[in-house]
């Protein structure tokens, strides 16, 4: 059944009585999220969170897990935790999923969709079967959507496979279960997993351990698998007590007992990734960072975005509403986009005015790189000219073709943008022949500081490394914020950025091979290999730029 608001198939119209209510039900989709990795979602799970009018989260899945995929302004129902932070049980979470349900039918006046979003898959230790059973004596239509198990998901992010050839045999608990026949998980061609909280880890591989189960039996601990928050701790079940007090493992966690796990050694890929562990921090509006956050976490990393400049329209709207009218007539030859910000600003005017993609007809476009070019192509527009080397003013001028007076019947050209920029493309196009148009777009202002712990983070080298993807953001940050500590690795998106950083008295670690925010963040990646590689190669362990910090601070006292 697809995740709309069509009338109940068949066999759950049979399996309710919700056709002899006399007020609508909403229906409950029982979807299963993943053990916490969003990219582990599968797509029939991301569609019904888009058709959702209320969605019921559990302990992983929480508010920014589903706000990517859910509409705007849908009601988030918390069924982890009561009103005064305590868990729930699968009795009063069932509760809350059948109110949810009466709730959705009587406000909307039809069967209105409720998410009940369960962590991993639903049917594997989650208390679908209570939910499930309240929703039918309640009259409550429901369908179950699967997902990716923790229990086979984690320890693959772990590096740690579940079954071999030796080990052929695998059993799966629930630290919660407290009458497990741990006598039949001690044989050594068995491994066994076990979920639960710190608390009921400990009590379940203390019995297995009392069973009879060889102390010297490998156990890998995972806390917040398949984030990039992961945890992994190896140890032997002998030794697995003190391990857990001494890591502080707080978090509920998964456990792999046997053999399989000395293979971790060669399997781990998740926390190996280049830059797994590291904070970045990302001086950058939030609505431009997301392709730069997302391609950072391919690579394991956390970022913190702090926006150093606040876009706003000019000052006088009067000469972007003329040119806009020049556009329109006929005034211009070319029409220059130098940031995605440009695009946006002429399409909010355009909007503005009840235009559309049809005014561009016989005009030529000219974008500064790949992400204004595609910013462009978003809005059903090809450029005409986008640099093929150096993404920048001086690149673009490089290929500009000059003015052409049996080629061209107008020599004028419309650069719409921002209040700071510089003079040089309109210089290289003036001595091309060529006239221009420099109008302001939008303004850019600096944005207000950042809260307090954030600067001192910045300040005290508590981030790993810093990505300024242009010369404003190097001077907007250290004018609200500081300048990074100098343990901080500095990565600059070009030449022009690195220079203004260096005369910030920053030392510019790593430089993008092109002039985008995805090769910037590669070549960050390629940086934090090379610290992981000598390390290795120096026999010493990988640490992070911001760990290593405080380790010479430690030998130093």
């Amino acid at each position: 059944m697809s995740p709309t608001r069509s009338t109940p198939s068949n066999s759950q119209t049979t399996a309710t009585t919700t056709s002899r209510t006399s007020k609508p039900l909403g229906r409950v989709a029982f979807v299963g999220a993943g053990p916490g990795d969003p990219g582990l979602l599968t797509q029939r799970a991301a569609e019904y969170l888009a058709a959702a009018d209320v969605v019921v989260i559990d302990q992983v899945a929480r508010e920014d897990f589903i706000a990517p995929f859910v509409r705007e302004g849908v009601e988030v129902v918390d069924a982890g935790h009561g009103e005064h932070g305590q868990p729930l049980t699968h009795a009063s979470r069932a509760k809350l999923v059948v109110k949810a349900a009466k709730s959705a039918g009587a406000a909307g006046g039809h069967a209105g969709l409720v998410v009940r979003l369960m962590d991993g898959d639903p049917a594997t230790f989650n208390g679908l079967a209570e939910e499930a059973l309240a929703c039918r004596k309640a009259g409550i239509g429901f369908e179950v959507v699967p997902g990716v198990s923790a229990v086979s998901a984690v320890p693959t992010y772990a590096g740690v496979p579940l079954t071999s050839a030796s080990s052929p045999t695998l059993h799966v608990v629930s630290g919660d279960n407290t009458k497990v026949d741990w006598a039949r998980s001690t044989g050594t061609d068995v491994t066994v997993v076990v979920l639960g909280t710190p608390e009921s880890l400990a009590r379940s591989l203390a019995d297995l351990l009392a069973a009879g189960r060889d102390p010297e039996t490998p156990v890998a601990l995972t806390e917040r698998g398949t984030t990039i928050t992961q945890r992994t701790h190896t140890t032997t079940l002998g030794s697995v007590a003190a391990t857990m007090k001494s890591a502080k493992v707080e978090f509920p966690t998964l456990a792999v007992v046997g053999a399989t796990v000395a293979l971790r050694e060669q399997l781990s890929w998740f926390e190996t990734k280049p830059l797994f562990g590291w904070n970045i921090l990302v001086p950058r509006t939030k609505d431009q960072a997301g392709p730069m956050t997302d391609r950072l976490a391919s690579y394991g990393a956390t970022s913190d975005v702090v926006p150093t400049i606040s876009v706003e329209p000019p000052r006088t709207p009067q000469q972007m509403e003329r040119a806009i009218k020049g556009l329109v007539t006929g005034r211009y030859e070319w029409i220059g986009f130098t940031s995605v910000n440009a695009v946006r600003a002429v399409k909010e005017k355009f909007a503005e005015f009840g235009l559309d993609a049809r005014a561009f007809a016989g005009l030529k476009i000219a974008a500064v790189g790949g992400v204004t070019a595609a910013a462009l192509r978003e809005w059903g527009l090809q450029p005409d000219l986008v640099p093929s080397g150096e993404q920048s003013a001086q690149g673009l001028l490089a290929e500009w073709p000059p003015f052409d007076e049996v080629l061209d019947p107008i020599n004028r050209v419309f650069l719409p943008r921002a209040d700071i920029a510089t003079d040089t493309l309109v210089a290289g196009l003036e001595e091309m022949g060529w006239e221009v148009d420099d109008v302001t777009a939008y303004r850019t202002v600096r944005a207000a500081p950042p809260a307090a712990p954030v600067r001192e983070a910045i300040k005290t080298g508590k981030f790993d490394a810093v990505v300024f993807t242009s010369s404003s953001t190097v001077r907007n940050l250290v004018g609200i914020a500081g300048k990074p500590h100098a343990a901080t690795v500095v990565a600059c998106i070009g030449p022009a950025t690195a220079k203004t950083a260096e005369e910030h008295g920053l030392r510019v670690d790593v430089l993008a091979a092109e002039a985008s925010a995805e090769s910037l963040v590669d070549a960050l990646a390629e940086y934090g290999l090379g610290l992981a590689l000598a390390a290795t190669e120096a026999g010493e362990p990988v640490v992070r730029p911001s760990a290593r910090k405080a380790s010479s601070r430690r030998k130093a006292k």
